[in-house]
């Protein structure tokens, strides 16, 4: 029981810190509102986005299509991802990966080498080495840290993408596709366990354990392989209620994300603690109800 609280405590840690940090991240591209003369002579106003490599939203950005199109990329990705997996694409996998990682990454370095020269590129020559280390060389520790950087950057870009109804909707949507995945189809099961025991790559908290109490100096004593296994957090468990947050504090304030963040953490807790070892439960249905506590708390107060 002991060992199980620990875990749970470990991920939950992780999970907070990421959100918190993921806020702090969010809060340092916030979109300024400026007036610009336009060739007509007539004012207009523009939204200014300090995101870096391009990846600020055009200026005809509207929630609603966004919504439409981040949904029809999502499908997209999920069907490549199974279409790879099937035929075995490890070496595109990894490098779609690193790519991903290494902007993510980037985006949330590029928040603190902003007001220096030459920002873009120090984010970026810092982010490769993390990168190239979580994805081609096996280290947890490297693993678990990146995780904390890789999603405040990826939520910076999406945040300015939605507004509270979207992303409402999208997390929504989002929870019911991970209890058919996890519960029916028992997709999420065979894509966690091809990227951990395949990829050597998982998006997502890694948090090992033995498997037994003592079982690993017995084993070094008999020289055979220490057996240990995995509590997992997926990913998309930790960027889409960042997101949710990152979308209340442009809308509403500071105070009423972190009760979004907090609902998502205590309902994340509440399955921890109900879940049975072994056994994989989606995350998303629990942390989006934490989320919508929260958001009602916000609105009410």
């Amino acid at each position: 029981m002991k060992h199980t609280l620990k875990i749970t405590a470990i991920l939950l840690v992780m999970f907070l810190f990421t959100q918190l940090f993921g806020l702090f991240i969010i809060n340092s591209y916030k979109p300024e509102i400026k007036q610009v003369t336009d060739s007509e002579g007539n004012l207009t106003n523009i939204t200014i986005y300090n995101l870096p490599y391009g990846t600020s939203p055009p200026q005809e950005n509207t929630p609603t299509n966004n919504f439409f199109s981040i949904l029809i990329a999502f499908i997209i990705s999920v069907t490549l991802l199974i279409f790879l997996m099937k035929f075995n694409a490890e070496v595109f996998l990894r490098l779609w990966f690193f790519v991903v990682v290494t902007l993510a990454l980037a985006v949330t370095f590029f928040a603190f080498f902003k007001n220096l020269p030459y920002a873009p590129i120090l984010a970026l020559l810092f982010a490769l080495p993390f990168s190239f280390i979580k994805v081609y060389k096996r280290n947890i520790l490297v693993h678990n840290l990146t995780e904390l950087a890789i999603y405040p950057g990826l939520a910076s870009i999406f945040v300015p993408l939605f507004n509270i109804w979207t992303i409402c909707i999208l997390l929504v949507l989002i929870s019911i596709y991970d209890i058919y995945a996890v519960w029916h189809a028992g997709f999420m099961q065979k894509m966690a366990r091809y990227q951990i025991n395949v990829l050597k790559v998982f998006s997502g908290f890694l948090v090992p354990y033995l498997i037994k109490k003592n079982s690993f100096k017995k084993q070094l004593s008999n020289k055979k392989k220490v057996k240990i296994s995995v509590a997992i957090l997926g990913g998309g468990d930790v960027v889409f209620p960042l997101i949710l947050g990152g979308v209340v504090l442009y809308t509403f304030s500071l105070f009423d994300s972190l009760l979004v963040i907090f609902g998502a953490t205590l309902a994340l807790g509440v399955l921890f603690l109900a879940s049975k070892k072994g056994k994989f439960y989606p995350a998303m249905p629990f942390i989006t109800a934490g989320c919508f506590l929260g958001l009602l708390i916000a609105l009410l107060i």
